[in-house]
């Protein structure tokens, strides 16, 4: 939770700027960012997970003709076909987890910076750390 101390009741004379409040602002949005590209990043791992479990299952299998779900149904389609789509939807979701890795990893540089600053200026009348 990101909050500052209210300057009048702490006796501090401290002034929230406008340029601060913005600071402020964009803090929690990346924050809120932070944690929403967590869940995702998660998401894709386990899913590029169960699509390589997937394609060593689909190695194994001695069947021409695999069952293979396409949205709410399933279709028998050829082995072969199945496994260039598993590689296919393996590919993409790995190089979607990449992207969702380098965001997260430009959003924490951007809250470190913001930290710096808005601990600079409020010391210990501002939190920017998690509970």
């Amino acid at each position: 939770m990101v909050g500052v101390q209210g300057s009048s009741s702490s006796g501090s004379g401290m002034e929230v700027t406008w340029e601060d409040q913005q600071n402020i602002n964009t803090f929690s949005r990346f924050n809120n960012r932070f944690h929403e590209l967590e869940d995702e990043i998660k998401f894709a791992k386990e899913k590029c997970e169960n699509l390589e479990d997937a394609g060593n299952e689909l190695i194994l299998a001695d069947e021409e003709m695999v069952r293979f779900q396409i949205g709410e149904v399933f279709t028998h389609l050829p082995r072969e076909e199945v496994e260039t789509r598993i590689e296919e939807m393996k590919e993409a979701t790995c190089k979607s987890l990449e992207k969702l890795e380098q965001e997260k990893e430009s959003i924490v540089s951007q809250m470190a910076e913001l930290k710096k600053v808005l601990y600079a200026k409020f010391k210990d009348s501002i939190n920017l750390e998690e509970d």
